[in-house]
């Protein structure tokens, strides 16, 4: 009987464009083809499990006999972000998108972020996160103005220097706009980017925090919390979910930090998930088209997976898979609407079975539950029987 489930995404690794990629202007995306080419691309132990068995993958050499089970899924949910990805793993399908601002906030929004904040705005449109601080962050020192911006996401970001705006000020100023975002303008999250240093050395921090919508009904967490099952989070896990359905909760600075954060989970006893979110493939790599710094994370990864399987207890199941793409390869720094890996592997499962294509991420929601002999009014259908 499943004891403990680690469920490790791996925040932006799309394995091919989905069949609407198009209308989202992402035709030809396809993450792991991107990082594959690179010298630095090296994923023994995902290969073992079956990472390149999966249908469509059509990168280096198939496994004869791979350890886990395996599948491509499609997102079913209105979007290509974090919060729409999570939200949809444990059972919630958006049908509705959250806003988008391409032409920047409005005034209406703009005015009250002034006038509640008591500091001015810089910027105010779709900005890549780096190169937003060269040409904003002087300004904003100079002035103390905050320099808010967005991206192709839902999302409304404040970036701020830490000796300009402490950490933790800057945090209650996105509490604010977290407020003021409501009903028509409901963002998916409000995110603080705290940084560091001079120009135009300026350095992102890792104290970065989401301020997110809290879901709008139960999902895969609360359900295993209301029937006294461990939830853990991970990484950003907490935030995604505004903290609803999660007991306990590791913030983490990088991958580093996460991959020990799960090491650590791995010796524990509890009786549960450990959901888990690593973040830097997505924010460090894949927003900065950095190819070789994404097929590397990635090779540091495969490298600690190895491990991780050699040290798992027979009850314990080990779910990897993604919430997005973001192909680094493009000109695009935004997600891609990418179909999603996943590899499910357990000393009592069977192994080498290949799910197919399923058609929502939620599928996974429904075969955590399944894993605990729950049920629950989540979206999705569990393949569990197919494996056990």
């Amino acid at each position: 009987m499943t004891k403990r489930v680690f469920l490790i995404v791996l925040d932006s690794f799309g394995i091919g464009e989905l069949p609407d990629a198009e209308n989202y202007g992402d035709k030809g995306s396809n993450t792991l083809k991107a990082v594959s080419r690179s010298e630095k691309f090296n994923l023994a132990s995902l290969k073992k499990l079956g990472l390149f068995n999966i249908d469509g993958v059509d990168v280096c050499e198939k496994e004869k006999a791979p350890l886990a089970n395996f599948c491509r899924i499609a997102e079913k949910s209105k979007g290509k972000d974090t919060t729409t990805g999570h939200w949809e793993i444990a059972g919630i399908i958006t049908e509705k998108p959250f806003p988008t601002y391409p032409d920047g906030f409005p005034i209406e929004i703009t005015e009250k972020l002034e006038n509640e904040t008591g500091r001015g705005i810089l910027c105010n449109k779709p900005y890549s996160g780096t190169k937003l601080l060269l040409d904003y962050g002087e300004e904003h020192i100079k002035t103390g103005k905050l320099i808010v911006y967005t991206s192709a996401d839902s999302v409304l970001q404040i970036a701020a220097h830490e000796d300009v705006v402490p950490v933790e000020k800057l945090y209650e100023y996105c509490k604010i706009a977290r407020k003021i975002m409501t009903g028509k303008h409901s963002v998916g999250r409000i995110i603080a980017r705290p940084f560091t240093g001079a120009y135009p050395e300026f350095t992102r921090t890792s104290r970065r925090h989401d301020f997110s919508l809290v879901p709008p009904k139960d999902t895969m967490c609360d359900i295993l919390c209301k029937n006294n099952i461990d939830v853990i989070g991970v990484g950003k896990i907490f935030d995604i979910f505004a903290g609803k359905g999660i007991q306990k909760t590791f913030p983490t600075k990088n991958n580093d930090d996460g991959m020990e954060k799960i090491k650590e989970l791995q010796n524990e006893d509890f009786n549960g998930l450990a959901f888990i979110n690593l973040v830097d493939f997505d924010m460090v790599y894949g927003h900065r088209n950095d190819v070789d710094g994404y097929a590397g994370a990635l090779t540091k990864f495969d490298e600690f997976i190895g491990g991780f399987i050699e040290d798992m207890r027979n009850e314990d199941v080990l779910i990897i898979t993604a919430d997005h793409g973001c192909d680094p390869s493009t000109e695009s720094t935004d997600h891609s609407r990418e179909y999603i890996p996943l590899l499910i592997y357990g000393k009592e499962l069977k192994n080498g079975v290949n799910l197919g294509t399923r058609m929502t991420f939620s599928d996974i929601g429904r075969a955590v539950l399944d894993l605990f002999s729950l049920k629950g009014d989540i979206c999705g259908e569990s393949f569990l029987h197919l494996i056990k």
